[in-house]
């Protein structure tokens, strides 16, 4: 098609596609204008059935879906084509653009958490559990489903929010936390709230994670709202 992708920061977007690239080599990344249209935020699902989003400098062509790798060859070659649009594929839901702020966790225990995880899967994986053998995909999965934080808002106690492993590694494995010599554990990393919605606010980019439903909805071929 004609017309380009818009990002003028190919660092940080390219940054973005490839950590998404290696996780999932045939990934989509949706392109969707923020901050009054100066801005791209770039959509993504990974594989553990979390929605990944970072915003970068430049005018994204409009709400497109494309291939991540396709879109990731294109920024290093220094190109400015859009890749092929792949719309129909896009088969998640998005947050809500409004969104609360329910607490504020420290960088490092969001990384201690994600390093606890991948100990245990490690202990696991050697020596089983309880003596007894058990598959990767099940204790992967068992580990992923592990509500790792669980925050009790002030204003509304009876409805806590629950922070998964799922969202946890999205956040550390998507580069989201920086690294430790340039990010200091006070910088602190948000968690937000939107309906069925949460979200893990990190210094360079969001978990998204949708309860129950699994954020599937059917297929289309134009992006609906959201």
């Amino acid at each position: 098609m004609s017309g380009g992708h818009g990002i003028v920061d190919v660092t940080d977007a390219g940054a973005f596609l490839a950590r998404l690239v290696r996780l999932e080599r045939a990934a989509l990344v949706r392109l969707r204008p923020a901050a009054g249209g100066v801005r791209t935020a770039l959509w993504a699902r990974l594989p553990w059935e979390v929605l990944a989003v970072r915003t970068v400098a430049g005018a994204s062509p409009g709400d497109v879906t494309v291939a991540a790798d396709q879109l990731l060859a294109e920024l290093a070659a220094g190109r400015a084509a859009l890749p092929a649009r792949q719309d129909a594929q896009w088969r998640w839901a998005l947050p809500p653009a409004l969104s609360r702020r329910v607490e504020t966790l420290p960088v490092g225990e969001l990384r201690r958490l994600a390093e606890a995880a991948a100990g245990t899967l490690r202990e696991a994986a050697q020596h089983g559990v309880g003596g007894r053998a058990v598959g990767q995909r099940v204790l992967r999965d068992a580990l992923l489903d592990h509500v790792a934080v669980v925050v009790t808002p002030d204003d509304e106690p009876d409805r806590p929010v629950e922070v998964t492993q799922r969202m946890v590694q999205g956040l550390v494995r998507m580069g989201f936390l920086g690294t430790s010599r340039d990010r200091s554990d006070g910088d602190g990393v948000q968690v937000r709230a939107a309906g069925r919605w949460v979200g893990l606010v990190g210094p360079y980019g969001a978990i998204w994670s949708q309860k129950a439903t699994n954020l599937v909805v059917r297929p289309i071929v134009a992006h609906a709202k959201g």
